[in-house]
Order: structure tokens, then C-alpha cells, then sequence
């Protein structure tokens, strides 16, 4: 018997069993996102060290300016002696010199970007009315973690040359430029 009426066509359609991917696709498909996940994170992670030793020369420059500018400000104190001297909030009134207000107060906190960072080494002679004037400082800019925030130190001393440790400490021996 002939039906009068027309079938649908079921060129387009999915048909019964073929409505997606096999177990077999999938896994295949994990693998390959395993594989550049794989390649991808050690790139990653070396990315974030550089940032972190880049981030970590830019304040270096930012505290020898700071140091610079102390030092023209109050000239009878000469250098700060402390990282925590040159920072400082505006909150809590005019710039002293305890409290120079010429860092971020991170950056004054010691700690940026997963770097540590000091004033050391300073020379100190006795100034008018008996007052301590620091002449002489060194920067130091070490990883919280060596190989995970940063591979090397740094150190400047007062003229602004920055030097670099390899092994990550103080020991600074190689110039940057």
C-alpha cells in the first residue's frame, strides 16, 4: 500500500547511537590538553620568576631615587639607614624624617613581588649636635624562595650599580647593566 504521506528526511539527523563523542575521543582529547599543560607550566612559571627578578631591579632604581631624595631633604640625616624610613602614609602628616613618604608602602614594608628587600651595610659618622649621618648604604634584594619567586640577588650600593648573586643571596658579584 502506498502511503500518501511523505517520511521525513533523516539526512541531517543524528540517528540512534551516533549523538556524540566516544570514550575513546575523549580520552584522546585529555591527552593532548595533559601534554600542553605539561609543556606550558614550567614556561609559565619562568615567565613569573623574570617578572618577579624584573619588578625586583625596577625597585632597586625606586629606592636608590628615594635614597637620593632623602638625602637632599634631609641633608643632616644623609642617607636613610632603614627601608622603613623612606615610606611612609600621607595620612599621617607632612614627611619627617622617620617617615619620608618617598616608597609605596609595600615596597617600604620590605617585601614586593616575592623579593625581600634591605638596607645594609651602612657608614655612619657623627653629624652636628651629635647626630648620626649615615654617608654610605647597600641595597639588597633577595627571593623569598629561591627558585620559585626569583633564581638570583641583587645588591646596589649607593652610586646605583646594580650586582647579581646566581645562587639567590647577598653575595653580588656579577654587573647588571
Amino acid at each position: 500500500m502506498k502511503k500518501w504521506w511523505k517520511e521525513p528526511a533523516t539526512e541531517g539527523r543524528f540517528r540512534h547511537g551516533e549523538a556524540g563523542f566516544t570514550l575513546m575521543e575523549l580520552m584522546i582529547v585529555m591527552a593532548v590538553i595533559l601534554i600542553i599543560s605539561l609543556i606550558a607550566i614550567p614556561s609559565m612559571l619562568n615567565m613569573m620568576i623574570q617578572a618577579h627578578e624584573t619588578s625586583a631591579l625596577a625597585s632597586l632604581r625606586a629606592i636608590q631615587a628615594a635614597e637620593v631624595q632623602y638625602q637632599t631633604n634631609f641633608p643632616a640625616n644623609g642617607f636613610a639607614c632603614s627601608i622603613s624610613v623612606l615610606g611612609g602614609s600621607s595620612t599621617s602628616g607632612p614627611p619627617s624624617s622617620q617617615a619620608a613618604q618617598m616608597l609605596q608602602s609595600s615596597l617600604a614594608a620590605g617585601q614586593k613581588d616575592g623579593y625581600t628587600f634591605n638596607i645594609t651595610n651602612c657608614t655612619k659618622t657623627t653629624g652636628t649636635n651629635n647626630q648620626d649621618l649615615f654617608t654610605s648604604y647597600e641595597v639588597t634584594a633577595v627571593p623569598q624562595t629561591v627558585g620559585k619567586t626569583g633564581h638570583r640577588g641583587f645588591c646596589m650600593d649607593m652610586s646605583g650599580e646594580i650586582k647579581a648573586d646566581p645562587a639567590g643571596g647577598t653575595n653580588c658579584t656579577i654587573p647588571i647593566s
